[in-house]
């Protein structure tokens, strides 16, 4: 068994078992994963991450499908890629907004210096989800990396600009993010290995979200994960530190979806989200974003307003 098999099998297994941990906890725990219910035959199972941006992106792809005739069921928020992995391999879900270097990441962590390369990050994606049944379509030119965050309170008291000005203090202060960054090599293990940071303490709390910031503006953490396209980024509270050693991949917007939904829909499905690929800027992105997290609108309303603007509804 090759290496990259070998850890695909051990993802796979913990990931099934989280998988129907949660499926059990759903009713009990509130809405934080969703069970996955049976659709009908032919619809496209359309599944979300569990942070707001992956829910919205979910939504885009529903709607653009659903305008041209494509039944689609949506899944709602699956969880981290540790449950979507094995949803999507076993065919619970069929089609998923992921980004090119995580996924790569999760699948091959040896592939870490071609996931710097969106094109090559793509090709290499395709190759290790061919096997599984799943299908690499194009990836949009929006982007959303992992970004380091401060305040501007803690940026102007250490002097911090860069990731690197961290090096020095990374022993006094917390880290925030979403407790898989603890294994995530674009979270705290690259930090570590790339910049050579130790922080005090990590807590764990959601994914890039209102726990984070929280966290970061209350004084109970010092540096945080928040995602590039976050709209708060823009209020002057925050500080996101320049990545000035490159760790964070190309992290380009993409569709994966189950073989079996291309074959039952063809180039209706595929073109239907190339389109959706091809119009999506980071730009846009970010304040499809600010629309939902700062000005309260739902994913649906902000897609559905999207699709409106790039003129992808359906004649």
């Amino acid at each position: 068994m090759s290496a990259e098999t070998g850890q695909w099998q051990k993802w796979r297994r913990v990931g099934l078992v989280l998988l129907m941990s949660a499926m059990a906890a759903c009713s009990r725990t509130g809405p934080s994963t969703s069970a996955i219910v049976a659709p009908a035959d032919e619809a496209v199972v359309v599944a979300s991450f569990n942070f707001p941006e992956s829910v919205i992106l979910a939504e885009l792809y529903a709607q653009a499908l659903e305008e041209v005739g494509v039944a689609v069921a949506r899944q709602g928020e699956v969880g981290p890629r540790e449950l979507m992995a094995p949803a999507l391999e076993q065919g619970l879900v069929d089609l998923v907004p992921e980004y090119l270097g995580s996924a790569l990441a999760y699948l091959d962590p040896s592939s870490a210096g071609v996931s710097l390369d969106a094109e090559a990050a793509s090709r290499r994606l395709g190759e290790i989800l061919d096997a599984r049944g799943v299908v690499v379509l194009d990836h949009a030119p929006a982007q959303n990396q992992n970004g380091f965050v401060v305040t501007t309170e803690t940026a102007a008291r250490f002097g911090l600009s860069v990731v690197s000005d961290l090096a020095p203090v990374a022993g006094e202060l917390v880290f925030v993010g979403p407790p898989e960054c603890r294994d995530r090599p674009f979270c705290l293990p690259g930090l570590r290995t790339t910049y050579g940071l130790e922080f005090q303490s990590f807590l764990p709390l959601d994914s890039g979200g209102r726990q984070t910031r929280a966290a970061l503006t209350g004084g109970d953490a010092d540096v945080g994960l928040l995602f590039i396209t976050d709209g708060h980024l823009a209020t002057g509270d925050f500080v996101l530190l320049d990545d000035d050693r490159g760790l964070q991949p190309a992290e380009n917007v993409v569709p994966l979806v189950r073989r079996s939904a291309v074959e039952r829909w063809g180039d209706v499905l595929v073109d239907r989200l190339g389109a959706v690929s091809a119009a999506l800027t980071t730009r846009k992105l970010t304040e499809m974003n600010a629309a939902v997290d700062i000005g309260g609108d739902s994913p649906a309303e902000v897609a559905a307003d999207w699709l409106d603007d790039q003129g992808l509804h359906a004649e």
